[in-house]
């Protein structure tokens, strides 16, 4: 991989937009870089003759095949650490590089370069291609420029952005942490931004290219008091220009994140047991993207593990729960206007009020469970084959009203978010660890408790869901299953009954 990287370390502002990320790039980077660098612009994205990548394609099918691809990549980066009313540090990337993919049956050949030249595409062709020798190839279809509709708007574009408006966003974020409470310490500001570019040409006749931007802003506040800390975190992330922060405001990240650090000052162990639990709506969908999305990923049914194999078109949890994987969301961090592998992205219910009715599918689990392709053939990079990935998952809204739902809880555990967990697709069995949650006393949100676990299955939290909000949210996330990717999750306040809550002492 072709990748420049230029640091700093403590250093104060003036100084920093002195050394300027572009500035000071320039110094390290390739010279065929160095002028669009100077510039503050992304280099061009690379173009090639539609007769080389159809070569590129016949290459990778000469030993056999059924399906030939190359995928294109050309990224530029940007992040910027800004700690204790300090720049920390700030790295400039830029990343150019390619693979070529061929099936065969349930066989697949991956081979990547990051040297953009027809030789070395033809060279990883000749790689991809050992590994389907001797299977019957399929005659490739001469590929042709397609369009597909685009879900992401851009009205400032990254590229023109000054640095010193980024620090400013940056800034406005520490500030308004800071003066949230005298019981805040400290702030942690992560801000960063990439343009990528992506083209796709395969064997199908394909052959789409695009450009995507992402901006991905975290928020950490330290809080302490009673003898004790508590570290909040607020993320906000799309596919946008540096406009998101007229709409999702640094300030307002800031601010919510303290707001969790000095409320969680007071909390007190939490028992453990099982409880009737409810979730606030947003990122505690991150529990149903673990718990219920993998299992639902194609290549596991494919594989067939899972708790869902062998259960399309039958009833699995309680009728109020829908389940929607949509990569077609406007801007949503997990949108594309099409899947790394071409596919269009659309909104794919996969469970209906309770009735399993579809997978999340790529080209070559597709195949082998005879489904539709549901645009969800995602990669990490162009070193990485596409697997299927998640894009936006989220329960669907219900009918309910979220004080209706805490009102007639009696007891129990409300989450209002989640660190983070796992589960294992096979046997769906999941944990969770709760950042922030308080006890349910008598319909009400009484006191912040700290340490509690949600630990369970799958086909527990579905059929246990029995109040579904009006009040669907998102919160931004990154997914790893081998590859990291840019998910979405989101829920309405939900009510789970009967959780097995891990504490640390008895209720």
């Amino acid at each position: 991989m072709t990748q420049n990287f230029f640091s700093v370390d403590d250093i104060p502002r003036r100084r920093f937009l002195e050394l300027g990320i572009k500035g000071g790039i320039a110094l390290a980077a390739a010279p065929s870089l160095m002028s669009c660098i100077k510039a503050g612009q992304a280099p061009p994205p690379p173009r090639f003759a539609l007769e080389d990548l159809n070569k590129v394609i016949r290459r990778a099918l000469a030993q056999g095949g059924e399906f030939g691809e190359i995928y294109i990549e050309n990224r530029v980066s940007r992040s910027i650490l800004m700690e204790e009313g300090k720049f920390k540090s700030a790295v400039f990337g830029i990343s150019q590089g390619a693979g070529v993919r061929v099936i065969s049956g349930d066989k697949t050949g991956y081979a990547y370069t990051d040297d953009l030249t027809l030789d070395a595409f033809l060279r990883a062709a000749d790689v991809a291609s050992y590994v389907a020798r001797g299977a019957k190839a399929v005659a490739p279809v001469d590929i042709r420029e397609e369009k597909r509709p685009s879900f992401i708007t851009v009205k400032v574009p990254l590229q023109t952005v000054a640095e010193e408006k980024r620090l400013e966003i940056m800034k406005r974020a520490h500030d308004a942490a800071l003066g949230y409470d005298p019981r805040v310490k400290m702030a942690s500001i992560d801000y960063y931004d990439e343009v990528r570019g992506r083209t796709i040409a395969n064997s199908e006749g394909l052959y789409l290219t695009d450009e995507l931007p992402l901006l991905f802003f975290v928020v950490q506040v330290l809080a302490a008091g009673n003898g004790t800390s508590h570290m909040g975190r607020e993320r906000l992330s799309r596919h946008a220009g540096l406009e998101m922060f007229d709409e999702l405001k640094p300030e307002d990240a800031a601010r919510a994140s303290a707001r969790e650090s000095v409320a969680m000052l007071e909390a007190k162990d939490a028992p453990a047991g099982k409880m009737d639990v409810v979730m606030q709506n947003g990122w505690g969908g991150v529990l149903v993207h673990e718990a219920v999305g993998h299992p639902l990923e194609g290549d596991n049914i494919a594989r067939e593990t899972g708790v869902f194999v062998g259960k399309l078109g039958r009833q699995v949890p309680n009728p109020k729960f829908t389940m929607v994987d949509d990569g077609s969301l406007p801007g949503f961090r997990g949108t594309t206007d099409f899947d790394d592998e071409g596919t269009p992205m659309k909104r794919n219910v996969l469970i209906q009020d309770g009735t399993l009715v579809k997978y999340m599918t790529d080209v070559l689990s597709a195949k082998q469970i005879k489904m539709e392709r549901t645009g969800n053939g995602r990669r990490e990079s162009f070193r990485y084959m596409p697997i299927v990935r998640m894009t936006n998952t989220f329960i669907e809204k219900g009918t309910d009203k979220p004080a209706d739902i805490l009102a007639s809880t009696p007891s129990g555990l409300y989450v209002q978010s989640l660190s983070g967990g796992s589960v294992n697709p096979t046997d769906g069995v999941f944990n969770f660890t709760c950042r922030e949650a308080y006890l349910i006393e008598n319909g009400r949100k009484t006191v912040p408790v700290k340490g509690a676990t949600l630990i369970g299955s799958c086909l527990d939290v579905i059929q246990g869901v029995d109040a579904v909000g009006d009040d669907l949210d998102f919160g931004p996330g990154i997914c790893g299953k081998g590859q990291a990717a840019e998910v979405s999750a989101g829920q309405p306040t939900v009510r789970i009954r009967g959780i097995n809550v891990g504490g640390s002492r008895a209720r």
